[in-house]
């Protein structure tokens, strides 16, 4: 009888901490603790830049996860230029302030004649939305790795893309410097300066 009463008090007790392990899971996800995340928390402009090259696989592999982003009708018109050279590199210089000493520039651009376009709002395409989604995604894969990048839009689009010969069909849309990041590298503004959603989410 005791034997009986304290299986049914332990079946008990397993089935409460069952319980509020799956509802601490669930909070924890509702305060942002998924990993996903955690690694979108963590991620910040990195604007110092290790004296160290990046391997050729790891870009691969960040440049793998740009490949999977989605695009508009599936139309993929997006192209990533990779900057590892010096002269190049020193050619981005001339046209941007804001390469901040990265081994690796990715320059994010898109081919008109590719890109999604809208038949009854004429003007309205995709371009630039599917090269940011891209880049959006290399992004986080780079934090993911241990590598830093920044967004740049502070660049003379017309000038780099003369600079390095681009089709006139190819329009850039963003640089982003790419690398290890210094030890002293921290964001410029706590990540925790975020609105709250009631500012910049409206609900009908």
């Amino acid at each position: 009888m005791k034997e009986r009463k304290f299986k049914k008090v332990a079946g008990f007790c397993v089935a409460v901490v069952c319980v509020a392990m799956l509802l601490g899971g669930t909070a924890m996800a509702a305060e942002g603790d998924s990993p996903f995340m955690n690694l979108a928390k963590k991620r910040f402009s990195v604007r110092q830049f290790a004296d160290k090259p990046v391997p050729k696989d790891l870009l691969i592999k960040v440049l793998e996860a740009g490949n999977v982003a989605p695009t508009a009708k599936n139309l993929q018109p997006h192209r990533i230029h990779v900057l590892t050279k010096a002269e190049d590199l020193a050619k981005l210089d001339t046209v941007s302030p804001c390469r901040y000493g990265a081994p690796v520039v990715l320059v994010f651009s898109y081919n008109s004649d590719e890109e999604w376009k809208h038949s009854q709002e004429p003007g309205v395409h995709s371009g630039v939305e599917d090269v940011s989604i891209v880049a959006t995604h290399v992004m986080l894969r780079a934090a993911e790795l241990g590598l830093g990048t920044t967004w740049v839009n502070m660049f003379r689009n017309s000038q780099l893309e003369k600079l390095f010969e681009l089709p006139a069909n190819e329009k850039t849309v963003l640089i982003m410097p790419i690398g290890f990041p210094a030890e002293n590298a921290k964001p410029s503004r706590m990540p925790t300066t975020k609105k709250p959603l009631d500012k910049t989410v409206i609900w009908h």
